[in-house]
């Protein structure tokens, strides 16, 4: 069994890759099980053997203020303790949302992770971000709460279908567009899919990618945690502005990551001919490099000013300035941002 350790303010944890059932068997039998309802479809009987659960819609609404309220009551009306697991089955959302509820639960409860789809296990479940949206944007309210531990259970993917599959490609990419060019080199050639050999091993890759940035700037203190949002600015805004439902996270970061490096061309940062290079092989991913919403430039526009890298009036943006680098720029002008999305 591989494993990885992960170091946070208050000690570490063990992101461990292991069967799915293995995952579960090994769970504490004081547990509450968050998950939604894509995830019993596959696995209801599973967990219904670990005892309590509960089932959220699938998708980002249910990132909401209501389902968190909701939570937090069913948690009290089960009889959960401070000694009580919470546990996240699910993708992004899930861990999220539960992750959140075990934050503010009895002022926190132990939180375990196990994501399913591969959005959740490269990028949201390592890292110790929980949080829900608010109606004035995406994860305004949330808390910096590590988890004690993560299962990586690669076979969950095979259950994926392929816009899932792709909508977590997109982080993939994002890892090695900031940070390693070989990342993308591997990417390129293997041409990734649920079952394939090389999948396990760029998925450790990504992990410990993000591990490398989480403990040497956890709460983004330092400006280098921010280099994990490239495309996000924009991505978070196309959310937002869509109604967080028709277009998924990882399709808005792709949209993002193509608008940015552009917004970096013309700025200077960003090497000519990038923002071509991220745009095709975004489209090899068949993964979306537009939408009609970057012509609403003032919605979103509006959107990115509530971006938590916003400081005061001024946007602020994660930029690559090459194949594998990337730094945070700050007092972007906003004529420029958008040239960029009339440019997309």
């Amino acid at each position: 069994m591989k494993t990885m350790r992960i170091q946070h303010r208050n000690g570490s944890y063990e992101v461990k890759f292991e069967a799915f059932e293995a995952a579960i068997a090994a769970l504490p039998d004081d547990v509450r099980i968050i998950t939604d309802s894509n995830v019993v479809d596959f696995y209801g009987s599973i967990l219904e053997e670990k005892g309590r659960i509960v089932i959220v819609d699938a998708g980002e609404q249910s990132k909401s203020l209501e389902t968190y309220g909701n939570l937090l009551s069913w948690m009290a009306g089960s009889r959960a303790s401070r000694k009580t697991t919470v546990c996240a089955i699910g993708g992004g959302v899930i861990g999220d949302l539960a992750g959140f509820v075990a934050a503010s639960y009895m002022r926190g409860v132990p939180f375990y992770q196990i994501p399913t789809t591969l959005l959740a296990q490269v990028d949201s479940s390592v890292g110790g971000k929980v949080g829900i949206d608010l109606n004035e944007g995406k994860n305004l309210a949330g808390a910096f709460y590590p988890p004690a531990g993560v299962s990586i259970a690669i076979d969950t993917l095979s259950t994926l279908p392929i816009r899932q599959f792709n909508n977590g490609m997109a982080e993939v990419w994002k890892y090695g567009f900031i940070m390693e060019a070989d990342l993308v080199q591997i990417l390129e050639r293997a041409k990734l899919h649920p079952m394939h050999p090389e999948l396990p091993g760029v998925v450790a890759r990504c992990i410990a990618l993000k591990a490398q940035v989480v403990e040497e700037d956890e709460f983004e203190t330092k400006g280098l945690r921010a280099i994990l949002n490239f495309g996000h600015t924009v991505g978070h805004a196309i959310e937002f502005a869509t109604g967080f439902g028709s277009i998924l996270h990882g399709e808005a970061i792709s949209i993002g990551m193509v608008v940015e490096a552009r917004l970096g061309e013309l700025l200077g940062v960003t090497e000519a001919g990038t923002a071509e290079t991220v745009e095709q092989l975004m489209c090899k991913q068949e993964l979306p490099i537009r939408h009609s919403i970057l012509r609403d430039e003032d919605t979103l526009i509006g959107a990115m000013y509530g971006d938590k890298k916003t400081v005061g009036k001024c946007l602020s943006f994660s930029l690559l300035t090459d194949i594998g680098r990337c730094k945070l720029i700050e007092e972007v002008p906003e004529t420029v941002v958008r040239q960029a999305l009339r440019a997309s």
